[in-house]
């Protein structure tokens, strides 16, 4: 041990002291500045579950490798990140004593190997990262870039240490080859050894290369334990916990369910809630839990999200990315405001801090913070603009992607909810749509009444619940689409008309039934829904009376009915077994209870809903339902769990579009870009978006006038009705197993529409095809220029 090796062995250990002192008390802080949030019980176990989905999602980076060019060289850095640890701290001894080597398994064969492989992966890994940062630069694709808003600087800096900590450790390992200290095998050195063989024979470059690796290192944790929103860094450490305690400890991404609104860990009760005492959403950043604090802390700025948002990739100013950095800027910023005890009252009004000079010590940024709204426009001093917060149509894509778990969708609806309810500040459109539901039970505002006109021009006769339920095996849930929007109507049509010829006994509640409150929910107006679901919830329970739990079956046909009935009703008392009529539909065929006999020999698409696809993971059944009806399947470019959002969801099916591109027309879009002959779906108000997509295509000269929009269930009944044979009568006998795919009783099918009926597409088994958009406004309204 030479004098130089304990010069660079002091500075060394200094550095290492001051680095390891800063960035265990930025660990100490940051630990408590996300204790800030509102408590969250939920996520406190079971632990072997949690603990597996963990290890599943990190060892095998099964939600980082969505992103197939990106996952591999993320799984070397992090691996060379996580056991390149042991070649750092082995550093402290090679730097006084070149021959130092960990007892035991220092010259073992495999640690060498082991050592060769984290030095290459993470040199590897660290430079195709930055690579791929560069290539997707927002310089060269403007907004359509996943990193434009991101820090490039802080990634860049990670990168440079994870390069330089790689190089470090084939320096050490090269030059202790070429001074005689080690002679490992070719096959556990294969760069390194040949490396060695052109380096000269110094055991102080051993030393050398052990500081510049150690160096590195402590650099890194001294400048991210002075930066704390450096979520690029700190996700090296808080993706473990973000991943333990997501929503779900089944492993299952914050989708489907909306998280309860919650006061103080608890879901509010409205009747014993008190707006003075509960939190109704999040009006303030400390309104959030400590989970969408450890959120904030722990997002990457990848990118992932924002990718995937149709807000964002239609010019909106929504980047749920940009959310997320923008809260966590602003809770870290308001931070030392809440540790020395602030807090405001619902008026604004400081009721945390007393005294003669209550803001003696704390920072003047913090204060200044915290006198921003949390929802406000840039005049305001805003953290989230509103445009910002009412863009979202809760589809879900930015939660399906992230590789670190962080639940956008509940914290953009928490912050509406607060908007709603406490604020009374939310899209004028929306005004409507709350009173309908709570006065008529629809969005739509029409008569309970009505609800079952859609059963007028059936040839046979739809049984109505008249309080037994028989010997039905379904309740079928019609929803307010199906019974009051024109379009929707033939989906329903068509449902009642396959079960009918499957012989399926089912019933429905005619004006017993109600919305679900998933508009309400959605955007924020937790109050409504709960009055709707409660009183579903007691229909239904009284419709099911008696019957086991097992044999309480609902069929829907509406994707955002569906995820209400099957994964929020049950948190109100509401279970039940609830499928899709595309996966009911399917599972016929495949009974052969349902035969098409002429096939629709035309192109397809099919558009996945959100809320069926990506909430509930139901992606084959309506493809099978397509190849079934014998239609050529052509998917577009984005589907599955990375399918483009309508553009309806999150109650944006009544509001306006007046930002950017409409999302319904960039859906469109791409659906024409495969030449289909119609364009399937398998929820009404995709139906409803895309038909208005494609009238507004047709009106420009951009699609043609045959492309039309239907329902996965209209293919399969137009190839099982035309299998009947044209003008051929089926008798009211058939039933399942006996002339499968026979129209309903007495029904003609085929041959001319009735006098001055307009005769629709192959699909359109009623022989009407729908009404032009611009004739008849249903949906999102569209604009003038949209029509030209």
């Amino acid at each position: 041990m030479g004098a130089l090796q304990i010069t660079m062995g002091a500075i060394g250990v200094a550095a290492s002291i001051a680095a390891w002192f800063v960035f265990l008390s930025g660990v100490v802080r940051q630990v408590r500045i996300i204790r800030l949030g509102q408590p969250d019980a939920t996520r406190n176990g079971p632990f072997v579950p949690r603990m597996r989905t963990l290890i599943k999602e990190f060892a095998a980076h099964t939600r980082m490798n969505k992103f197939r060019h990106v996952g591999p060289w993320h799984w070397l850095v992090m691996w060379g990140f996580l056991l390149g640890s042991l070649a750092l701290f082995e550093a402290y001894g090679e730097i006084f004593v070149p021959e130092f080597a960990w007892p035991i398994i220092g010259h073992w064969a495999p640690w060498q190997l082991l050592l060769e492989l984290l030095g290459l992966g993470t040199v590897a890994g660290g430079i195709a990262l930055a690579i791929i940062r560069q290539r997707n630069h927002p310089r060269r694709a403007d907004q359509q870039s996943r990193f434009a808003g991101s820090n490039f600087a802080a990634a860049y800096f990670v990168e440079a240490v994870v390069v330089i900590e790689g190089l470090g450790i084939l320096g050490v390992k090269a030059f202790k080859i070429s001074s005689g200290i080690e002679d490992p095998a070719l096959w556990t050195s294969f760069v390194t050894q040949p490396l060695a063989a052109v380096l000269p024979s110094a055991t102080v470059a051993v030393s050398v290369m052990a500081l510049i690796k150690l160096l590195s290192g402590m650099i890194w944790l001294a400048v991210v334990g002075r930066n704390l929103t450096w979520g690029v860094a700190w996700h090296r450490f808080s993706a473990f916990f973000n991943i333990y305690f997501k929503r779900s400890d089944d492993g299952s991404v914050a989708l489907g369910a909306l998280k309860p609104m919650m006061s103080d860990g608890k879901p509010v009760d409205f009747d014993e809630a008190d707006p003075e005492e509960d939190v109704f959403g999040a009006g303030q950043v400390e309104d959030f839990s400590w989970k969408g604090w450890l959120d904030f802390s722990t997002c990457t700025e990848c990118g992932r999200c924002q990718s995937q948002c149709p807000a964002w990739n239609t010019g909106k100013p929504l980047s749920p990315k940009l959310l997320i950095t923008q809260l966590r800027d602003h809770a870290y910023a308001k931070a030392p405001y809440l540790m020395a005890g602030g807090k405001k009252d619902m008026t604004g009004e400081e009721i945390g801090l007393t005294g003669d000079n209550p803001h003696a010590g704390i920072d003047v940024l913090a204060l200044a913070e915290s006198e921003r709204p949390l929802v406000g426009t840039g005049d305001d001093g805003g953290v989230i603009d509103p445009d910002m917060l009412w863009s979202c149509t809760s589809c879900g894509a930015c939660v399906e992607q992230c590789p670190v778990d962080i639940e956008h969708v509940d914290h953009i609806v928490d912050m509406r909810r607060y908007q709603v309810m406490i604020e009374s500040n939310f899209p004028t459109e929306l005004n409507g749509m709350f009173k309908n539901l709570e006065n008529k039970g629809n969005p739509w505002g029409q008569n309970a009444k009505d609800r079952l006109a859609w059963t007028e021009d059936l040839d046979f006769e739809v049984p109505v619940f008249d309080g037994e339920l028989g010997d039905a095996e379904y309740l079928f849930w019609v929803g307010c689409a199906g019974a009051f929007e024109d379009r929707a109507k033939k989906t329903t049509r068509a449902v009642a008309e396959l079960l009918h010829h499957a012989g399926v006994k089912y019933t429905v509640l005619g004006p017993e039934e109600t919305c679900t409150g998933d508009p309400a929910r959605r955007a924020g107006n937790e109050f409504v829904f709960q009055m709707l679901a409660q009183q579903n919830v007691e229909v239904l329970n009284s419709v099911f009376e008696g019957v086991e739990q097992s044999k309480r079956k609902i069929v829907v046909t509406c994707a955002h009915c569906f995820n209400t009935l099957a994964n929020e009703y049950p948190e109100l008392g509401g279970k039940y077994e609830v499928v899709h009529h595309t996966q009911l539909l399917n599972r016929l065929v495949r009974e052969k209870r349902l035969t098409p006999m002429a096939p629709v020999a035309e192109d397809v698409t099919y558009h996945d809903p959100c809320f069926l696809g990506r909430h509930n993971k139901v992606y084959e059944a309506p493809r099978e339902l397509v190849g079934a009806s014998g239609a050529t399947m052509r998917e577009m470019p984005r589907h599955g769990d990375r399918s483009m959002c309508c553009g309806a969801g999150g109650a944006r099916m009544w509001m306006e579009e007046r930002i950017g591109k409409r999302i319904n027309v960039e859906r469109v879009d791409e659906a024409l870009g495969t030449a289909p002959a119609k364009i399937a779906t398998g929820c009404p108000f995709c139906r409803v978006m895309l038909n208005d997509g494609v009238t507004s295509r047709q009106s420009d000269g951009a699609a043609s006038e045959d492309v039309e929009v239907v329902d996965v269930a209209q293919l399969l009944l137009s190839a099982v009705k035309r299998g009947a044979g044209d003008g051929q009568k089926v008798p009211a006998s058939v039933g399942a197993g006996e002339a499968d795919g026979a129209a309903g009783a007495g029904q003609e099918v085929g041959g001319a529409a009735g006098a001055g009926q307009e005769v629709g597409g192959e699909a359109e088994a009623d022989g009407r095809a729908d009404v032009p958009t611009d004739e008849t406004a249903t949906g999102t309204p569209q604009p003038d220029e949209d029509k030209k």
